[in-house]
């Protein structure tokens, strides 16, 4: 047996070469890293053709890098949140002959007292058709709640569901005046003094006038006395409506006897403190602080059919005139009053 044919015997017994029988040609594809040979091509076989090189896309319209997600939102309200206060303290803001700033309102105030209508009081509004779209009006309301917050909530409530969105420009008492930081927080939300001159230039500009005629008499009357109207004064906000020729629009509201139930006040201390009374509830002033915390009662706001007034002007001086158009008010507002509550037979339901 020659040596090739022996060694074609070895290899064709099982034996293993240690080295390949050919040696790889420079055109050879190289062995893998796992040690495994590349199955051998055949002699006739022609080479494949390495793959065309990609040509490059088109130029065209860039997608973002990141997509706009709702997440985003919190990004556009820290912005929305510096300029504001970039604003502020640049003073490049607005406000009106009277102090109102409405950005403040809508940025801080409003957002504070929609968490209190719409959450807590549960507040429903019905009659907003009432309210004049534009130009001037004098919604007139029941006075309640020991601590006024009838006036603020009415005031957001209007704002945010009328739809118009208008601004509700509040009388108050000498006393909120007189208070360094209610006076500035009161200014600066509308607010002006419960007098005849500031009314009716508000009424002569085109202003929505909000006025509570009862007073300290209403917000301070005892639980027991709840929801009775209390006397409307001299009927000066009767005359400001006459010498205007505005609209009255009357307004009930339920909810707010109950948020600070006065069960007896202190005249003494009161007095003491020159405060036009001091109340006893069931919180306050047993809790302390916590005590002023309202009660989750539920609120009904109804806005009444407006009284028209301008073919009354010529009568604004006339005590008659003006006691009729003051009593046919308080009358309205009663009687609406006792048709809510029916409504409402649990103060703290849903």
């Amino acid at each position: 047996m020659s040596g090739s044919d022996e060694e074609r015997g070895r290899a064709g017994a099982g034996g293993r070469y240690d080295v390949p029988l050919t040696v790889a040609g420079p055109d050879a594809e190289p062995a893998r890293r796992n040690g495994h040979h590349p199955a051998p091509q055949a002699a006739g076989d022609a080479p494949e053709p390495s793959p065309a090189p990609e040509r490059p896309a088109e130029p065209g319209p860039r997608e973002p890098a990141v997509p706009d997600r709702p997440g985003d939102v919190w990004d556009r309200r820290v912005a929305s949140g510096l300029a504001f206060l970039r604003r502020r303290l640049s003073g490049d803001y607005e406000v009106d002959e009277f102090g109102f700033d409405p950005e403040l309102t809508d940025s801080v105030f409003h957002p504070l007292l929609r968490l209190l209508y719409r959450d807590w009081f549960r507040t429903e509004v019905t009659g907003l058709e009432h309210v004049p779209a534009d130009g001037a009006g004098l919604v007139v309301g029941n006075h309640s709640g020991t601590v006024a917050l009838d006036a603020l909530i009415l005031s957001a409530a209007l704002h945010d569901q009328h739809p118009a969105r208008r601004y509700l420009r509040l009388l108050g008492a000498d006393l909120v005046f007189r208070m360094p930081v209610m006076s500035e927080i009161a200014r600066k939300t509308g607010a002006t003094v419960a007098c005849n001159p500031d009314a009716e230039r508000l009424l002569r500009s085109g202003e929505l006038v909000g006025v509570f005629p009862e007073g300290f008499k209403g917000v301070g009357k005892l639980y027991a006395d709840r929801y009775k109207l209390q006397r409307f004064g001299r009927g000066g906000f009767v005359s400001a409506a006459l010498r205007t020729g505005t609209p009255i629009v009357p307004v009930a509201i339920v909810g707010g006897e109950e948020i600070y139930p006065m069960l007896a006040d202190i005249k003494p201390l009161a007095r003491l403190l020159k405060l036009p009374y001091f109340p006893v509830t069931p919180t306050f002033p047993w809790l302390g602080p916590l005590g002023l915390v309202p009660l989750p009662s539920k609120w009904l706001i109804e806005f009444c059919p407006p009284i028209p007034t301008a073919h009354l002007t010529d009568s604004a001086d006339d005590p008659l005139v003006v006691f009729n158009l003051a009593d046919q008010v308080r009358e309205t507002i009663q009687q609406t009053l006792h048709s809510l509550l029916e409504r409402r037979p649990d103060p703290f339901g849903p």
